[in-house]
């Protein structure tokens, strides 16, 4: 088998398939390929692959500050695992934009069923023994409740989720399992959260490069974020602590903090 490996690294790619290859990483690489804001005028484009990055920075802080503020029990290292593969399915489908995507209840179910569809395809790509590992990526566990929905809360922000969940009935869980299943919801929507948080730091460096293109989508952005605020004390803290240094110059990033004084790229005063 390490000679099998060895000699397929000298192989010239292209021609015949490999049978034994397996395409998934190969297909995740593409995310730098996948654009941003397609409805957008850009100053600098952004792609999947910054975009997942900076998700998942923002998630494991989230769940950090739930953790070490707020006496949670997130873990925050999957939190960031997470946020790099929160939208691997649109490789396959390309970015939505989101006034698309959420233009009524008929296309929101249409896409979530499509975006189901291709987390599939993505995980089929993987070798059989280690599809499991990843389909707790794609696919959290949630609570049935006694009334008959899903125990995880208001579904994402504004109504909508990122997930598909492989929803277990409350009897069938242990206290423990409940427990873990509870965190787990908890921290994917700090993970949609981080999503916004990252969407809407796109859009104050975009004002700030002189572009009016996303001056709307600011505003929507914010008013999401400061929804998510009142619900989630971890995105308050983060905006608050973090959140106005974005935009900020290098020299003015390298201040001491006490030297630092802060931007107007606050939600709160919008």
């Amino acid at each position: 088998m390490f000679f099998r490996a060895v000699s397929c690294l000298s192989e010239p790619s292209g021609g015949e398939e490999n049978s034994l290859s397996y395409n998934f990483f190969a297909t995740v690489s593409r995310m730098k390929y996948i654009e941003r804001w397609a409805l957008m005028r850009s100053s600098r484009p952004e792609n999947l692959s910054e975009h997942s990055l900076e998700v998942a920075m923002i998630a494991h802080a989230l769940c950090t500050i739930g953790n070490v503020r707020y006496g949670r029990h997130l873990d925050a290292d999957r939190a960031a695992l997470i946020g790099i593969y929160h939208d691997a399915s649109e490789i396959i489908t390309g970015d939505m934009p989101t006034p698309v995507k959420y233009y009524n209840d008929e296309i929101r179910t249409a896409y979530k069923s499509v975006e189901s569809v291709a987390e599939d395809r993505l995980i089929s790509l993987l070798p059989d023994d280690l599809r499991p590992t990843y389909e707790k990526i794609f696919r959290p566990v949630t609570i049935k409740s006694e009334c008959g929905g899903t125990g995880d809360g208001p579904e994402g922000f504004g109504g909508d989720s990122e997930e598909t969940p492989d929803v277990r009935g409350r009897e069938t869980l242990t206290e423990e399992e409940k427990a873990e299943a509870e965190n787990d919801a908890y921290m994917r929507r700090l993970v949609k959260a981080a999503d916004k948080l990252s969407a809407y730091i796109k859009c104050i460096e975009e004002e700030n490069a002189g572009n009016n293109e996303f001056r709307t989508a600011k505003k929507t952005t914010g008013q999401a974020i400061r929804t998510m605020a009142e619900q989630y004390p971890e995105v308050g803290d983060f905006i608050r602590d973090f959140l106005p240094s974005y935009g900020n110059t290098l020299d003015e990033l390298s201040r001491n903090r006490e030297e630092y004084h802060e931007s107007d790229n606050t939600i709160f005063t919008e």
